[in-house]
């Protein structure tokens, strides 16, 4: 398995809580009221399984290693990304902020709760898409196998060390149910990076 087929395979778990965000979005214009549990749950999942365990792979190891390839970091496919993730955190705050009054049906935090959760879902869906055919194709002509294999275990490190020990499982089971509740197919691919840190 390469390591950039296993941050793709994170990808298809990501973008259905995508679309679980989008359901949830469209049902609370729908009800002029915030499901807080729902949103919480979201808002976990993005910021542990899809930033800190997911972008946090490409960041500080991924990345680094294309840049020690001779890949640019700035103002190439990289500083793309990197500028979307820290975008995507910004959009994931607006969220969180908002929580509490567009739960008690606040017009104003209603709205930019929902904004934010579309401005994330479009900008990850875009972003998901570049890294999928241009930066994951670029990184395989870049990486020799060598690469490749410290990349692997790099990967399982962080796993282990910095995520901890049925992380995976508890994540796929909150974007399982919440597909679920939200009328999402789900799927879960296996050889995902996060899949590695189990007991």
């Amino acid at each position: 398995m390469q390591p950039t087929s296993i941050l793709s395979n994170e990808h298809r778990v990501i973008e259905i809580m995508l679309s679980v965000l989008e359901n949830l979005a469209d049902k609370t214009i729908a009800e002029k009221k915030l499901e807080r549990q729902a949103a919480e749950e979201v808002i976990d999942f993005i910021r542990n399984f899809a930033d800190r365990c997911h972008h946090g792979k490409e960041e500080n190891h991924l990345f680094v290693a294309l840049v020690d390839k001779g890949m640019p970091k700035e103002g190439g496919p990289i500083g793309q990304m990197l500028l979307e993730h820290d975008q995507g955190r910004e959009y994931v705050r607006g969220m969180a902020n908002n929580i509490d009054a567009a739960e008690k049906g606040n017009e104003k935090s209603i709205r930019e709760f929902v904004g934010n959760a579309f401005g994330y879902v479009e900008l990850l869906r875009s972003h998901i898409h570049k890294e999928d055919n241009i930066l994951f194709p670029m990184a395989e002509r870049f990486l020799d196998e060598n690469d490749k294999t410290n990349l692997l275990g790099k990967f399982e490190k962080v796993e282990s060390e910095h995520m901890g020990y049925g992380i995976h499982d508890k994540y796929m089971k909150i974007a399982e149910n919440l597909a679920r509740s939200f009328n999402v197919p789900f799927h879960n691919p296996k050889n995902m990076a996060c899949g590695h840190a189990r007991k």
